[in-house]
């Protein structure tokens, strides 16, 4: 059986990933891949994520120049969610997130509302210009 076909892939034909920064273990940003994403992503050691909204495939850094170098690909217990295990590469200190900071999950809730507890590290006018 091929690896690809014990991913349980949803009707759209998408499995979610998280990508983790391997050093820190920082949970970085929460994507899409199809079929073909995720077999570019273990072909070239990087990561290519499909982008629902541009309905296509999406290389990580494209434009950013922020990519990611795959170390490992895990599939969780129900075949249904990928963890990429990744050094965040194009910025130090590191950026994953299209805002210009470290990671998309930088919004933490306390006593009843979301505060942001990241910094932007780069303005996202001057990374996608």
């Amino acid at each position: 059986m091929d690896w690809l076909d014990q991913v349980r892939w949803d009707a759209d034909g998408l499995v979610p990933v998280i990508a983790q920064e391997a050093s820190s273990g920082d949970v970085l940003m929460f994507a899409w891949m199809d079929r073909e994403a995720l077999a570019k992503t273990a072909e070239l050691g990087r990561a290519v994520y499909f982008s629902r909204s541009r309905r296509r495939l999406w290389p990580k850094g494209e434009e950013s120049g922020h990519v990611q170098q795959v170390h490992e690909i895990r599939l969780d217990c129900d075949n249904d969610v990928v963890l990429l295990k990744v050094t965040q590469h194009g910025h130090d200190p590191s950026i994953a997130c299209h805002t210009g900071r470290h990671s998309c999950f930088f919004q933490l809730y306390r006593d009843g509302e979301w505060r942001t507890v990241e910094p932007v590290l780069k303005d996202p006018a001057d990374i996608y210009k």
